[in-house]
């Protein structure tokens, strides 16, 4: 019941019992009255003339106390029932929900936001409580992402500063070799080469800072449209190995992508294409005959699941997953940052990334992105 009706019911019902009352009191008022004497004369019908008993001083001032009672009764009895019924409506609808936002309001104050608003009603208050509680996990949710973004951020520097001292150290003894005048043509080709190297370690350092502010712009996709573009990533990022690509429908039948995949999803297109591209990449370099990629709807889920016939996945990637700068093998064109990124755009998209090995020999990692809104 809402506030209004509620404060109405109860006011009708305070204003009939005051009501009630005041008649009662008015009746018992009366009967007592009845019972004095009144005094003066009476004429019988025969026209005798009778002389009525007199009241004495206090049944006088008895029936003028009742009779002031009975008119304050008319005025007292509901006003009162209009304050009880006030008093009855903050204490059954408006207390409890009050000293809960009061709460809310001092904890949220003092930054502590783990708790949980309660929905005591369905009334306009309830659902003053309900948008509090919304606005407080909303709250949480910024705080832990933040709070997120800044551990990664702290771990991205942490990362690049400690990948950064090889190369500082080799140009260091390199310049020093060239004041010295004792440079060849090997020094001088080694700082060409590790210069170029940091200056690619600045381009990825940016580009995953702008990949950190850019916003999710979820818009309907259709899926055949995402399976044929997996397909070709796939061809062109694999052209030697063995490509699979599948999708399952919501009733879990495989579907190609020469075939139809009905329907359509609603996620960030471009977010989507470069973590598929990065997942993809990574199993190319590691697959030795062929890799699978497959396309999983469930729920309000969309997951991209990307295997290879590798060697599979280091227990310590798997178990604390992928962060910053890390290298499974040496490469200098690459800088180990494929699957951090790929999990970066996933936690972006309301989703996660997993790896894990598959039993015999290859990986697994598991892309799963958010449709709804």
């Amino acid at each position: 019941m809402g506030l209004k009706k509620a404060f109405f019911l109860l006011a009708v019902i305070c204003l009939v019992g005051s009501l009630l009352l005041t008649a009662a009191v008015w009746a018992v008022c009366s009967a007592i009255r009845s019972g004095l004497p009144e005094g003066g004369i009476s004429f019988g019908p025969d026209g005798m003339i009778t002389y009525l008993e007199e009241p004495t001083g206090k049944q006088r001032v008895l029936s003028e106390a009742l009779g002031y009672l009975q008119i304050f009764s008319c005025i007292l009895f509901p006003v009162c029932g209009l304050a009880g019924a006030g008093a009855l409506f903050y204490r059954l609808k408006c207390k409890a929900p009050i000293r809960i936002l009061q709460e809310g309001v001092r904890r949220i104050r003092n930054q502590d936001l783990d708790f949980n608003i309660p929905t005591v009603s369905d009334d306009e208050l309830g659902q003053l409580c309900a948008a509090f509680e919304t606005m407080r996990a909303e709250l949480m949710k910024t705080n832990r992402e933040l709070w997120r973004q800044a551990e990664e951020r702290k771990r991205l520097n942490a990362a690049f500063s400690h990948d950064l001292r090889n190369p500082v150290t080799v140009l260091k003894g390199t310049v020093k070799q060239l004041r010295q005048g004792t440079a060849d043509e090997q020094a001088l080709s080694r700082l060409e080469s590790y210069t170029l190297r940091i200056e690619q370690y600045v381009e990825v350092m940016g580009s995953i800072q702008r990949l950190e502010q850019m916003p999710v712009c979820k818009k309907e996709i259709s899926c055949a449209v995402l399976l044929e573009e997996l397909e070709e990533t796939a061809r062109l990022l694999a052209p030697k190995l063995r490509v699979s690509v599948c999708a399952a429908k919501r009733n879990g039948e495989p579907v190609t992508g020469r075939q139809s995949l009905a329907g359509t999803v609603l996620l960030d297109h471009g977010l989507f294409l470069t973590a598929a591209e990065n997942l993809i990449g990574n199993a190319a370099r590691f697959a030795e005959s062929g890799i699978s990629v497959r396309l999983d709807i469930r729920d309000s889920f969309l997951s991209l699941v990307v295997m290879d016939d590798g060697p599979g996945y280091p227990a310590a990637l798997v178990q604390d997953g992928p962060k910053p700068f890390g290298k499974i093998k040496e490469d200098a064109e690459h800088f180990g940052m494929g699957l951090y990124v790929c999990r970066l755009l996933c936690m972006k998209h309301g989703g996660m990334l997993t790896l894990e090995n598959v039993r015999g020999r290859g990986a697994a990692a598991t892309a799963v992105f958010q449709m709804n809104e």
